[in-house]
């Protein structure tokens, strides 16, 4: 079987290496991308075993190196683990929702030689913002967003987009600006983990999408050369899927806080795959030999119609969690493509987006929000 995520042949390299460093958060945002189990996972690497980790993947070719969680800053551990970054020479990135840090904190991060920042807001007003994250988060996030522009690194500014904030695109671009933020991502919402469980409540209609690409766009138009915004439709309202993550076990790592290695964020909810940790494989044996990491590597997995496809060099049949997410099997075909034969997965749950939208139906169901407790209660 192929190696390859895009020519066969060629051999993948694990160029952007994701370190969820703890699953820990002061946030309970609802379409957090963490397990809806992750209060059973217990057991995280100590700081000499993502020490470890950094070097081994630096070695495999790894040059971009992301620390997320949960929220990073939750580990004491961050400062040195961003100096051995830079020390093995990594462009170093933390992922934040700024809850934790302050002028003390962000002076050591700079010192150890962290490159970049994103910060994450939920909406662009207080109310908002605060109920998404289901803490009072807004005021400190705006205090940190100016300090860490303060502080020399370009303002990037991420903001999950979702039925509950996609009408406030003008409102959320409006605050970039005021905070001169440099890049900003309103990144679609993507439906694994918790938001796959709010699905229904997060969606947003096609009439909330078609008007927000038209703003971003106009937005993107008015403001070229002065700040870059990222907005790509949502895998839900296309008719092709997109190259998930480059391509299975292509460029991007994962590791989670227990040492799982994972070929994107979402792999673990895949039955069948038995991921290596690194506490007992070496990173170079998980990424170029393990099974799991081989599993969806080059084409010859592929069914019809991905196999005939003249895109599969171009989306690799799209992304395998959301197959098996909608059709049961992760071999298929991504339902958001239109030859899928579970197509129709897709385009009900955005009729019923439609339908929630323009009736007003924004509350009931309520929310199920990202905390222990209920992660406890959705793993018994």
């Amino acid at each position: 079987m192929s190696k390859a995520g895009s020519v066969p042949g060629d051999e993948p390299i694990p160029l952007w290496l994701l370190a969820e460093l703890t699953y820990a958060c002061p946030l309970q945002c609802p379409y957090c991308s963490n397990p809806v189990d992750f209060a059973r996972h217990k057991d995280t690497l100590t700081t000499s075993d993502w020490i470890d980790v950094l070097q081994q993947a630096r070695a495999l070719g790894a040059a971009q190196l992301g620390f997320s969680g949960g929220e990073p800053l939750a580990r004491r551990d961050l400062s040195d683990l961003i100096g051995e970054g830079r020390r093995l020479g990594y462009y170093t990135n933390l992922l934040t929702s700024g809850v934790g840090l302050g002028e003390a904190r962000l002076k050591a991060l700079k010192k150890a030689g962290l490159d970049h920042i994103q910060i994450s807001f939920q909406a662009s007003s207080k109310e908002l913002n605060d109920f998404l994250g289901g803490a009072s988060s807004f005021d400190h996030k705006l205090k940190m967003a100016r300090l860490i522009k303060a502080y020399g690194y370009p303002m990037v500014l991420n903001v999950v987009i979702h039925r509950r904030n996609i009408d406030e695109i003008a409102h959320i671009l409006e605050m970039a600006i005021a905070l001169e933020a440099d890049y900003v991502e309103l990144a679609s919402t993507q439906y694994y983990g918790w938001a796959l469980i709010n699905r229904d409540q997060l969606l947003p209609s096609r009439h909330q999408v078609a008007r927000a690409e038209a703003i971003a766009r106009r937005y993107q138009e008015r403001l070229v050369g002065r700040m870059r915004i990222f907005y790509v439709v949502p895998d839900y309202h296309e008719n092709r899927p997109k190259a998930c993550m480059g391509g299975w076990g292509n460029v991007f790592l994962t590791v989670t806080p227990d040492g799982t290695a994972l070929p994107c964020q979402a792999a673990g909810q895949i039955p069948g795959l038995i991921f290596p940790n690194v506490k007992q494989a070496s990173m170079e044996w998980i990424w170029r030999d393990s099974p799991a990491f081989n599993q969806f590597r080059g084409l010859d997995w592929m069914k019809e119609p991905c196999r005939s496809c003249p895109e599969r060099l171009k989306d690799f049949g799209g992304c395998r969690c959301q197959a098996y997410q909608l059709s049961g099997d992760a071999t298929a075909a991504d339902p958001v493509c239109e030859l899928s034969a579970d197509h129709r997965h897709v385009v009900d749950a955005v009729d019923r987006a439609d339908e929630a939208v323009a009736h007003g139906h924004t509350e009931p169901p309520p929310l199920l929000f990202r905390n222990a407790k209920n992660s406890a209660a959705l793993d018994g």
